[in-house]
């Protein structure tokens, strides 16, 4: 889009919608930008559910540099400070309110409690500073994740969830032999998170994955992006409930 594009569309229908991901390991069969490729089928298919309902959505680039603590001893994987995160997130929904978009929603696949805190914090400095409100439908919270699979609120990592995504969105991306030879790994993040489990190899999870990678379709993969895309349209139909209510 042009900049003349965007002025002309900006108002109370406008919504951008922020992809957020992470650069690290996802097993030994799937990319570093898994994180990624999955923000960005939330992202496209919530902007087409807004559009039906008369919003006007618009798709920023993806924020692919995020704080990966549990994955960062793994080659590849890049990790930020969350303060860095924070600032970004916050500083582009200042830039978006001063040219009159009043709406940015996180469609967000990184689920590192570092980086979902990151993203809360800029929540918060956005609401303190007057700029575009941050729409952040937060996957890990009961609300949203009871919409997804098992395996995900079980507490995956590269395992059947994110794999079918993948496969479902960039399948030339998979190491679809390597993806069926991976026996399962049961061990949930969750657990580990809660228990003060720093790492994926505290974790459990020495080749950087968790869940059941051989179990993934495309065909679950498309009805995931689907209930993602749902997701996010709830998300920002609801929080524009909450600003028309005196």
């Amino acid at each position: 889009m042009t900049w003349t594009s965007v002025r002309d569309i900006a108002g109370d229908r406008a919504v951008a919608i922020l992809p957020t991901g992470a650069i690290e390991a996802h097993g030994p069969h799937l990319p570093l930008d898994t994180d990624i490729v999955i923000a960005e089928a939330m992202a496209r298919r919530g902007a087409e559910r807004l559009a039906a309902l008369g919003y006007e959505a618009l798709i920023l680039p993806p924020l692919a540099y995020t704080p990966t603590p549990y994955a960062a001893a793994f080659p590849g994987t890049l990790h930020v400070p969350p303060a860095a995160t924070s600032e970004i997130v916050a500083s582009v929904a200042r830039s978006l309110g001063n040219h009159g978009i009043r709406m940015l929603v996180i469609a967000n696949a990184h689920h590192d409690p570092a980086h979902v805190d990151a993203l809360h914090a800029a929540v918060a400095a956005a609401a303190r500073h007057g700029s575009a409100a941050i729409v952040f439908p937060d996957l890990t919270r009961r609300k949203w994740a009871e919409q997804l699979t098992d395996e995900f609120r079980q507490g995956c990592h590269a395992g059947r969830y994110e794999g079918s995504i993948v496969l479902a969105e960039r399948p030339e991306a998979v190491l679809a032999e390597v993806m069926a030879s991976l026996a399962a790994n049961p061990r949930s993040l969750v657990d580990a998170v809660r228990s003060g489990l720093l790492t994926f190899d505290q974790a459990g999870g020495p080749l950087a994955y968790f869940g059941a990678p051989a179990e993934a379709t495309a065909e679950e993969g498309r009805e995931i992006v689907e209930r993602l895309g749902r997701i996010l349209e709830q998300a920002v139909v609801d929080a524009a409930a909450t600003v028309a209510t005196p």
